[in-house]
């Protein structure tokens, strides 16, 4: 049987849909169908579509600590699907792990967008990856603060080959027949 996975994605400038692309053409090598949606403020997947995937792969990008709102409305309906198909999220931020403190960061990073995610709703995983750092109308503090303390500079952040290597371990569990959650 061919695993059916929704993959859905909130973006701000575009980072994440690249990001989004390449995780959906990566798991439909691997063996499963996928369905890819951008979400916006006007739009929402049929509960229905979510209730008969056999997984949901949603991510967004990261503005002050937080999922964009489509993307936490999609969250909030799969939080009432009972039982609920097994859910992986990615976040797509300016911190890319890549040291020990960009790790620290990057997990505390995590840790914040996942408070704002409804109670008991649990993913199975939840990346953090890198997007495109724009320096351009960021204030004063945000610029010193991502190149001082996390060693950044503007620029394409995307690390294609741990993107890659999440999104086959995600087709890997799911060719392997993950137990839906209850």
């Amino acid at each position: 049987m061919t695993p059916r996975v929704v993959l859905l994605h909130a973006t701000a400038a575009g980072s994440t849909t690249g990001i989004a692309d390449h995780i959906g053409e990566v798991i439909e090598r691997a063996g499963c169908t996928v369905h890819a949606e951008r979400l916006d403020g006007g739009t929402s997947p049929d509960p229905a579509a979510l209730c008969a995937a056999d997984a949901v792969v949603a991510g967004s990008a990261v503005h002050d600590m937080a999922w964009l709102p489509p993307a936490l409305g999609v969250l909030r309906t799969l939080a009432t699907l009972a039982p609920a198909p097994p859910l992986w999220c990615f976040s797509v931020g300016g911190v890319q792990p890549h040291g020990p403190l960009t790790r620290v960061l990057a997990a505390q990073e995590i840790r914040r967008v996942e408070r704002g995610f409804p109670p008991g709703l649990r993913p199975r995983d939840h990346r953090l990856f890198g997007g495109i750092v724009e320096f351009d109308g960021m204030p004063l503090w945000g610029r010193l603060f991502y190149r001082f303390v996390a060693g950044g500079r503007p620029g394409d952040h995307r690390d294609w080959s741990a993107i890659r290597a999440w999104a086959a371990t995600v087709a890997a569990e799911l060719r392997a027949g993950p137990p839906r959650a209850t």
